[in-house]
């Protein structure tokens, strides 16, 4: 099958937004569904799931975590959120807010809402044929590569994998989640900032930043 050009990938990636926009198969999920716009990138991220805010502001990763997120991005990288949001496209897991757990914090998508989510994820990697993808948080990671063990096995590491019948590189991150302690200390914190310079010196990223 040929490689469809920039402007037959966006053309796919709306349609396939279209149904994700439509999609009501988990009714345990707390609605709209969140992704960004339809981004022709080399460049793929694979969050975990939308918190309480993004489906009203109406884009991924648009509150605390996000800040985070973007602060590593810029400081580390060389990347501001702007040229991030413009240049990368962003994905997640599950696409809807899962809720709160009982115990408190936001509820982890439950197997049958990753599975049904996971339709959409395989679509984009199919159009888009990213040459890296950056996992974000333990669930996102083990999507990509399966068991990987503990976060220090895994963060400040570059692999090559197959996902969804792409072999790419894939550069993981640790959760920004302000409830999460472990990018703030060590081997955590060392950890990161290898996987930032990582990003920093890829390729793919070094366009963007060549980019006027």
């Amino acid at each position: 099958m040929p490689t469809l050009d920039k402007s037959g990938k966006r053309k796919k990636l709306v349609v396939l937004h279209r149904e994700l926009a439509a999609c009501k198969a988990c009714p345990q999920m707390i609605g709209p569904v969140v992704h960004g716009p339809p981004i022709v990138s080399a460049i793929y991220l694979l969050g975990q799931a939308p918190g309480p805010h993004e489906g009203r502001i109406g884009k991924p990763f648009a509150w605390t975590a996000g800040k985070t997120l973007f602060k590593w991005f810029d400081e580390q990288v060389g990347i501001d959120e702007a040229t991030f949001r413009e240049s990368i496209y962003m994905s997640a897991v599950a696409r809807c807010f899962p809720g709160k757990a009982k115990g408190g914090g936001d509820r982890r998508p439950a197997p049958d809402e990753i599975e049904r989510c996971e339709a959409y994820v395989r679509g984009e990697v199919e159009i888009l044929e990213p040459k890296l993808v950056i996992p974000v948080g333990s669930l996102a990671i083990s999507r990509v590569l399966g068991d990987f063990g503990k976060l220090d096995g895994v963060v400040g590491t570059q692999t090559r994998a197959p996902f969804h019948g792409v072999m790419t590189d894939v550069i993981a991150l640790p959760h920004p989640s302000g409830a999460s302690t472990w990018h703030r200390v060590e081997p955590g914190k060392t950890l990161l900032s290898k996987a930032l310079g990582l990003l920093a010196a890829h390729p793919e990223i070094r366009k963007l930043k060549r980019a006027p």
